[in-house]
């Protein structure tokens, strides 16, 4: 469980973390997070540091070749294109060929699109959709969940009652957890900290564990500021591109795309949370749906604070485990 726990919390960190290109509202584009990607770049790492091997301690001198810089290094073109140069060596994007994408290396890479069809990997996935560019099949397209194409039983009106209360407590264990084990103080921002550590030394607080819904409704009702701040940590761990207040689907994808396999109230959860159907999610309309009164979150015309020890900083991590409402362990 714990190895399930820490490769997911990779697998969603490192999507939060790439750059994105918005498209249209109801596209979305996650971000090519596989294992090998994950385990490319260590901890820590300098992203813009070339490795240049060691130097040789030689005794004659020797003449450095200077290498032209490659116009594309610093060229981004979003999932599913490339960076190539034109006949006067200007950096322009083109279509992936899907051949060209690595091979998978397990059955956790593939993923499954909206319309029921499982690729090897996003990069084959994205790169397909980037060759339907301008068509209606390609505008209707997009990545739906992580992992091969299965049948989703439908959500039940009693299950999606359940949904919130399960994923409200799972968020709160979550920061608990990270504030555990946060020694290095790179999960958290000293002011998140802060707020976290009141939840964790309260003695009231309802520990990790498999509650009945009942158990969770009580708790909820009981300690209601408790889940004020997970709840608000979310909707900024995922509010990053662009920094507005609002969730689009390409910024929801992040959480929403690993937990359609393992919760499949996932979807239909995310869609009565957007009460006015225009295809985003707001901050009131996101605490609304956990519950979480009007009067405790940002209106909907409000500016959502981008300092970095603000309430919406991004946090580079996300536990998702196995069964998503359990308990990091």
């Amino acid at each position: 469980m714990r190895a399930w726990i820490f490769f997911l919390l990779c697998l969603a960190g490192r999507a939060l973390a790439a750059p994105q290109q918005e498209a249209l509202p109801d596209e979305t584009e996650v971000v090519e997070e596989t294992v090998a990607e994950v385990a490319e770049v260590p901890v820590g790492a300098n992203p813009v540091q070339v490795e240049v091997g060691e130097f040789d301690d030689g005794a004659e001198e020797t003449e450095e070749e200077v290498v032209a810089e490659n116009p594309c290094q610093n060229h981004h073109c979003k999932h599913g294109k490339v960076c190539e140069l034109d006949e006067n060596n200007t950096p322009m994007c083109v279509c992936q060929d899907p051949t060209s994408c690595p091979a998978p290396i397990g059955e956790f890479e593939k993923v499954c699109s909206n319309d029921n069809k499982t690729f090897d990997s996003s990069c084959h996935f994205f790169a397909t959709k980037c060759t339907l560019e301008g068509t209606k099949k390609g505008h209707k397209l997009h990545l739906d969940y992580i992992g091969p194409c299965k049948y989703i039983p439908p959500c039940l009106d009693s299950e999606l009652t359940e949904f919130p209360l399960r994923m409200r407590d799972w968020l709160k264990n979550v920061l608990v957890t990270l504030y555990e084990r946060d020694e290095d103080n790179n999960l958290l921002t000293e002011k998140q900290k802060l707020r976290v550590k009141k939840i964790h030394e309260n003695e009231k607080r309802l520990e990790a564990g498999d509650h009945p819904v009942e158990l969770l409704a009580r708790d909820f009702e009981k300690n209601y500021n408790m889940y004020i701040f997970p709840v608000h940590w979310q909707f900024g761990q995922l509010d990053q591109h662009p920094i507005d207040g609002y969730l689009s689907h390409t910024e929801l994808a992040p959480l929403r795309a690993p937990l359609i396999p393992m919760e499949h109230c996932t979807t239909r959860f995310f869609e009565t949370c957007d009460l006015d159907n225009d295809k985003y999610i707001a901050l009131d309309e996101w605490a609304g749906c956990f519950g979480i009164k009007e009067s405790e979150c940002l209106s909907k015309g409000s500016t959502v604070r981008e300092d970095k020890d603000s309430l919406f900083a991004a946090v580079c991590v996300s536990v998702l485990p196995v069964r998503l409402f359990s308990v990091p362990g």
